[in-house]
């Protein structure tokens, strides 16, 4: 089996090495530093999991450019074509940028006519359905990921189901459908994993009302904590004392500064256009939810470092990923944060090993721990780390439980 995946991102890139444990796969990518890395059996993402595969795995894992596509032939020869390209919130047209997705259909269906299309890809509900009426195919399906960043290959080697949506009345396509559907539990570790196949507008709004629950979750014990803040009552026991309701769960249940990251704000704001005929009212509080806690605790910070009694007070931010073991700062919450105190014409500055540049987004980036801890009037740590124990007077964090 012959299996072409696009994008070398967290999905990608867990799909690649689950499949190349026993098929050929084939990673492309725009960028030809992340080509090389794989080539090098080096992870171009951060995920533990996925470098320990590479590493110690005999994997049948190449990659290649995308200019290169025909040259190699890689789609041509391809029985499954992933498409695990970015899709960005566009906040100017209300909805995804899916251009990176019609790039890689028009490109696999000109070069194959036989492959079987899967977008994993995070789309609008319905847009399945129109590449299949645009292209005129049925040969596009539309597979959900549900992974976290850190843990995109544990994810899938232990995976909470696999739902496959697929045009209806094609003998052939179901068949195809199936079969990918065995190869994702082929190469998993877990052994009963629930298995649904359903239409594929139903499959892609499943990942956008799963997402936006857990932002929901996420929301709302933030809002219990900004109300145990304000009261002067006890974030921890009043969370725990919920939680321990078995039909709420001890789980998803510590506060942060806002959901961010890749995934949730704009998969919440795609579900919120989705609704534009639709009545609703909790889709879009989750939203203002989430730039309401960032209001608060930006002024929280502010007011932790006395502003604006204290004149010329600086502000560190310590880390600027959103979980623990990650290297993603994209819509990171702690971002929201920065802007709104930057407002206040405040110094902000940054602790963030991972940059190797003296400035980050207008604010300096300070390299040395100990030199940012001096620095800093109150230090910001959306995740509390150990690193941080001898200055704890110093700093704000929301972080009850220590944990993601």
């Amino acid at each position: 089996m012959k299996i072409a995946v696009a994008g070398a991102g967290y999905v990608g890139m867990s799909l690649a090495v689950l499949l190349a444990q026993d098929h050929e796969v084939t990673v492309v990518d725009v960028n030809a530093e992340k080509v090389v890395m794989i080539n090098n059996k080096r992870s171009p993402v951060s995920d533990a999991e996925i470098e320990d595969y590479l590493r110690e795995k005999c994997l049948k894992l190449s990659a290649a450019l995308n200019t290169e596509i025909r040259e190699v032939g890689v789609y041509k020869d391809a029985d499954f074509i992933i498409i695990a390209t970015p899709t960005d919130y566009d906040e100017a047209c209300n909805g995804f940028d899916t251009s990176s997705v019609e790039n890689v259909l028009e490109c696999a269906l000109e070069e194959s006519s036989k492959a079987v299309i899967i977008i994993k890809s995070t789309v609008p509900v319905g847009y399945t359905k129109r590449m299949q009426e645009r292209y005129k195919t049925n040969r596009i399906l539309f597979s959900p990921e549900f992974l976290r960043e850190g843990h995109a290959l544990h994810d899938n080697l232990y995976p909470s189901r696999i739902i496959i949506g697929m045009p209806e009345s094609d003998e052939n396509i179901e068949k195809a459908a199936y079969l990918f559907a065995d190869l994702l539990k082929e190469g998993a570790i877990k052994q009963e994993i629930p298995v649904m196949y359903m239409a594929t507008s139903e499959a892609e709004a499943v990942k956008l009302f799963a997402n936006t629950y857990l932002a929901l979750r996420i929301s709302f014990f933030n809002e219990l904590d900004t109300y145990a803040e304000m009261c002067g009552l006890n974030t921890r026991q009043v969370i725990e004392g919920v939680c321990l309701d078995s039909r709420i769960g001890m789980h998803y249940n510590n506060p942060s500064f806002g959901y961010g990251g890749y995934c949730l704000p704009k998969d919440t704001k795609q579900l919120l256009a989705n609704y534009k005929d639709v009545p609703e009212k909790i889709i879009g509080s989750i939203v203002e939810a989430n730039r309401t806690r960032k209001d608060f605790v930006a002024g929280r910070i502010l007011e932790k470092a006395g502003f604006p009694d204290r004149e010329n007070v600086t502000v560190g931010i310590y880390r600027l990923a959103m979980k623990r073991d990650s290297d993603n700062f994209r819509q990171s919450s702690v971002h929201g944060v920065i802007e709104r105190i930057r407002r206040n014409n405040v110094r902000v500055i940054i602790y963030e090993p991972t940059l190797q540049d003296r400035e980050f987004e207008g604010n300096d980036v300070i390299n040395s721990l100990e030199e940012f801890k001096a620095i800093s009037d109150v230090i910001v740590a959306n995740r509390y780390a150990k690193d941080l124990e001898d200055c704890r007077e110093k700093v704000y964090t929301r972080d009850i439980f220590q944990k993601d």
